[in-house]
């Protein structure tokens, strides 16, 4: 990682070109404002951060993997501030006594920095400005730690369960803006009493969320939901419209009331019920409490909810989250916080690129040519010619000493 200003990364291996969207400066200010290199003189933040995000972009599977694969690499290691490979050990205590916070406060300094580079056009077909996501994902713990750590766990490591990220992500960029991890058996639900929403936007869950207070609360403070409705929902039909939209898959709109609990008051909550019908013939019956926008608008919303299952799903593809390079909670939670950074640094260096180049094409090339001295953007943007000039400068140079 290097100073703050934009620099050209001709002569740099592809990693550092990656960790130079780390301003250095602002790390130095998280681990001086959180005291976390005061325990840690051989293994600072800025050389943590780096350690480990060589393990992630590679796929290692274990902390030994990590060393080794850095002690190979020895004589470029400098690129990235470090003069040595960090001893096993001292990574390891790292991991497990450097609070993840810190990480935690490094993702969001990220997403704060790149917010302009991230942001994107509006949704097609949708006439709101903000539309958000919220889901969680679960990853299976404790056989996986165990296999990770090179232990065989008993009865599949059921009984230990696992972790969950609960995430809020902005639907237009495919980024979580807020993360939350837990213990796999927390309920979903309990994520939305966490997320700030801003006035006038719009989130959009499944059902597992279902929350009438909470909807009236957002309701007050005009912040709107899309969401199916539960099954066993009881309401009262107050006004029946006539569909226009039929051919879009809208069969009918409600405007319904439904009853939930406030103390000890029994409070009534108006909502739009709407009754879809997709292209394969699946049934759904959306809530709302928008009354502007279109019936269509609003199950187009419910469909644009598929963005955060496929960020779950580019994470869990292209980064190593099937073993965890330690055991403890702490160390568990570090490597998720640096995964969502190494899956957000792609995502700019896709962005700044301006490439239509597939997310997992782009990890693949940086996992496979890691510490190559090859210019990422430009040869994201054009990869054969890049890679024709890159041999003709080594042409040249041999001929110079021949």
């Amino acid at each position: 990682m290097d100073k703050d200003k934009t620099k050209k990364l001709i002569g740099q291996p592809i990693i550092n070109q990656i960790l130079n969207l780390i301003p250095n400066r602002k790390i130095i200010d998280i681990a001086k404002e959180t005291g976390c290199d005061k325990y840690y003189k051989q293994i600072p933040l800025i050389k943590h951060i780096a350690t480990m995000m060589f393990g992630i972009l590679s796929r290692c599977n274990s902390l030994r993997e990590i060393c080794a694969g850095m002690l190979l690499c020895e004589g470029k290691l400098n690129h990235i501030g470090l003069t040595k490979v960090i001893p096993k050990s001292t990574l390891a205590d790292a991991n497990k006594n450097r609070s993840s916070d810190v990480f935690e406060m490094v993702y969001y300094m990220l997403i704060e920095r790149y917010s302009s580079v991230l942001s994107d056009s509006r949704i097609v077909g949708l006439s709101i400005k903000q539309l958000f996501a919220v889901d969680s994902t679960t990853i299976k713990l404790f056989s996986d730690v165990l296999k990770g750590v090179g232990r065989n766990p008993k009865n599949n490591g059921k009984k230990k369960g696992g972790v969950k990220a609960h995430m809020l992500i902005d639907a237009k960029e495919g980024i979580a803006k807020f993360v939350r991890i837990t213990v796999a058996k927390v309920h979903d639900s309990t994520f939305l009493k966490y997320i700030d929403l801003p006035k006038k936007s719009f989130v959009v869950f499944d059902k597992a969320y279902n929350k009438y207070k909470l909807f009236a609360e957002w309701t007050n403070r005009k912040i709107y939901f899309v969401t199916r409705m539960k099954d066993n929902a009881v309401y009262t039909v107050i006004k029946v419209k006539n569909s226009k939209n039929q051919e879009k898959g809208v069969l009918k709109e409600e405007h319904i009331s439904l009853s939930y609990k406030d103390g000890k008051e029994i409070r009534a909550l108006k909502l739009r019920r709407i009754t879809y019908k997709d292209d394969q013939n699946r049934m759904f019956v959306f809530i709302s409490n928008n009354f502007k926008i279109t019936a269509d608008e609003i199950a187009l919303i419910y469909k644009n909810r598929w963005q955060i299952e496929l960020l779950f799903k580019k994470i869990k593809q292209n980064f190593q989250l099937k073993y965890f390079v330690g055991d403890t909670e702490n160390a568990i939670k570090i490597q998720i916080w640096l995964t969502l950074i190494a899956h957000l640094l792609l995502t700019i260096m896709k962005k700044k690129a301006n490439v239509k180049m597939a997310f997992s094409n782009i990890a693949t090339i940086i996992r496979l040519h890691l510490m190559s001295y090859v210019d990422l953007l430009a040869f994201l943007k054009k990869p054969f010619q890049t890679w024709k000039q890159k041999q003709n400068n080594l042409y040249l140079q041999l001929n110079l000493f021949g």
